[in-house]
């Protein structure tokens, strides 16, 4: 029998012990994790033909040095690499490589581009870094069996979105005549696959026009005058903002007056409605799943409030009334939500776990009814979108939440 002394000792032994597995369970730590520091890293085009795009890069560093200021994430500050790719692949790859194998960083979050994109897709996942929020809207991006660590961000896919719009016509416009325009890349493609798979077997008869052009044409106006010629009157408008711009005002000013869809990547009214003519763009169709901060509807909302007082402390450089700005403010909110869900379990593994596993997840500037849900299986964070209609002075909303709730 032992001795009182002998168990009093083992006891203590036996509580040290469980005191110290406790800690190293309570604390795991992958690759850029600290006690005091959690380190990301991403790539953006600060430089190159597509430089505008960068905002929603400037609003995630923003966003996260605000988020340090009010003490980071669970006691550590999160360093965020924000590097510049000029929107080039090769250079993507680079600067990936070396935020990975230099750097050292937990994750790659919200990377810019459908090609950039591209580049790094294999190699994150051989690696298993967490690719997540990635910023393109390609349907393949969502594939948990073959790429499990890249997820899509915030807004729903493409093909969903071009999905929205034909239901929309087969609803309001069933023998309708289609002409469509678009770019003539993966975004462009998606788009008219999602217009055509929505329609189902009256895609070969509603559209009766298509026309594309490439991102280094200077103007779309001959392709709007084929499409007019067409007979169609329903415009299925997949442009870019600068194209956008244009597609609105030569279709108005040849008198072609068709149910005009377009992205809602050309909504802005500043940036696209305003140059093309606001009166030309009255009617036009589109998508949003965010609140837009200057539309009068929300002037009183506190989301808002909060994000354009964020905006002028943290980000007085950006337009608060850039779509682009908002995304990276929603899409930062986004990432501190899942890293706040790993606790002091800060593995790649981890990250991945909490990033798939987000459950009717309404963040403030967000529409009401939108909602962030993914699972396991579930690469897709949002599948809804609220269909808005330009009324000459602002977008208002158009029926209720399309897509799956």
């Amino acid at each position: 029998m032992k001795s009182p002394l002998s168990l009093f000792l083992s006891a203590i032994v036996a509580a040290a012990l469980t005191a110290h597995s406790a800690a190293h369970a309570q604390k795991s730590y992958g690759p850029g994790v600290t006690d005091t520091e959690i380190k990301l890293g991403q790539t953006m085009p600060y430089s190159g033909p597509a430089s505008a795009l960068s905002a929603t890069g400037r609003a995630n560093v923003a966003y996260i040095a605000m988020v340090n200021a009010n003490g980071g994430v669970n006691g550590r500050k999160i360093n965020l690499l924000s590097l510049d790719d000029g929107y080039s692949p090769p250079k993507t790859v680079e600067q990936t490589r070396k935020l990975v194998e230099v750097d050292n960083v937990l994750a790659i979050f919200g990377p810019l581009g459908t090609a950039p994109n591209t580049a790094i897709h294999k190699y994150l996942n051989a690696r298993k870094v967490p690719h997540l929020f990635i910023h393109s809207n390609l349907m393949r991006w969502a594939d948990p069996e073959n790429f499990p660590w890249t997820i899509q961000n915030v807004r729903p896919p493409f093909r969903l979105d071009a999905k929205f719009f034909a239901d929309y016509i087969l609803k309001t416009r069933p023998n309708a005549k289609i002409a469509v325009l678009y770019q003539n890349d993966d975004l462009g493609k998606d788009y008219l696959s999602g217009l055509k798979d929505g329609l189902g077997e009256k895609a070969r008869t509603m559209i009766v026009a298509e026309a594309s052009y490439d991102l280094t044409d200077p103007t779309v106006a001959s392709q709007i005058t084929t499409l007019k010629d067409s007979g169609a009157d329903t415009f299925a408008d997949f442009t870019s903002p600068k194209f956008g711009a244009q597609a609105i005002r030569q279709a108005y000013d040849i008198g072609w007056k068709p149910l005009h869809l377009i992205l809602f990547t050309a909504t802005s009214i500043d940036a696209v409605l305003r140059p093309a003519g606001l009166e030309k763009a009255v009617g036009l169709i589109s998508s949003a799943v965010t609140k837009d901060p200057g539309d009068p509807q929300w002037r009183d909302d506190p989301a808002v409030k909060e994000y354009l007082a964020w905006a002028k402390k943290w980000y007085p450089d950006g337009d608060p009334y850039d779509w682009l700005n908002v995304f990276g403010y929603i899409s930062g909110q986004l990432m501190v939500h899942v890293l706040k869900g790993c606790g002091d379990n800060l593995t790649r593994e981890n990250l991945l776990r909490s990033a798939t596993d987000i459950k009717n997840l309404q963040l403030p500037m967000m529409l009401p009814g939108i909602r962030i849900n993914t699972g396991p299986h579930d690469y897709l964070p949002v599948e809804q979108a609220q269909l808005i209609r330009f009324d000459g002075e602002r977008w208002v909303r158009l029926g209720d939440i399309v897509g799956r709730p």
